[in-house]
């Protein structure tokens, strides 16, 4: 599990062909003391497991699903990249509950400056969206960030100066692409009530909750 909050950069060091899926090496910008083999780390918010440590590189198996639902067939060596070790239970829970589970990818249509904010506008399939409101949480390339506004066909946010510094979001032109990850409740809300609406789920008292109720409560756009 992850926050959100991005730990450091890191740059794709190599990367080799195992069978469908990928090896990738990234060293990052800061220092791993503390971290195993067999730990987590999202890379561009994909939760990726470190099979080797020499210093601050690290090697990570890609399998042919996340190479299907990521950036990552698209990588290329000297590229950087998001790095968060996965969160600890004693940390402060900064940005949102990130499950470093990729669910697709969004494409960045437009950049604009408002003040001192930047102002992203991205494109995404509806599978996408209908798991964002207003207000809510994404991960753009494991970036918690806040939407501004979204719709079937895509969605925006704002990002400071600061992280435009920290992270890739700021190296990234209009046409690329980014991994997402909607709000993990959302999902879980949806399939608990489809489950009821299909009677599969455990039934409760009362009225229960139903997908109309949740619009009307804000936890889902019409």
């Amino acid at each position: 599990m992850f926050t959100g909050i991005i730990e450091g950069m890191g740059t794709l060091a190599a990367m080799r062909a195992s069978g469908t899926g990928r090896v990738l090496t990234v060293e990052a910008d800061f220092d791993l003391q503390g971290t195993r083999i067999g730990d987590s780390i999202a890379v561009n918010g994909a939760c990726l497991t470190a099979v080797t440590l020499s210093g601050r590189r690290f090697t990570c198996d890609v399998s042919p699903e996340t190479l299907s639902k990521t950036t990552f067939g698209a990588l290329k060596i000297g590229e950087r990249v998001n790095l968060e070790r996965a969160l600890r239970l004693s940390d402060r829970l900064d940005g949102h509950l990130v499950s470093g589970h990729i669910d697709g990818m969004a494409r960045l249509e437009r950049r604009d400056i408002n003040a001192n904010a930047w102002i992203l506008d991205f494109s995404a399939p509806q599978a996408l969206t209908r798991y964002m409101i207003q207000k809510g949480s994404v991960a753009v390339d494991g970036i918690s960030l806040t939407i501004n506004q979204c719709d079937t066909a895509g969605f925006q946010v704002s990002i400071i100066p600061h992280t435009a510094a920290v992270t890739t979001i700021g190296r990234k032109g209009v046409g690329y692409l980014f991994n997402i990850e909607t709000d993990i409740i959302g999902k879980y809300v949806e399939r608990f009530v489809l489950r009821l609406q299909e009677g599969t789920g455990t039934p409760t008292a009362g009225p229960g909750v139903s997908m109309d109720l949740l619009a009307k409560s804000g936890f889902l756009d019409r």
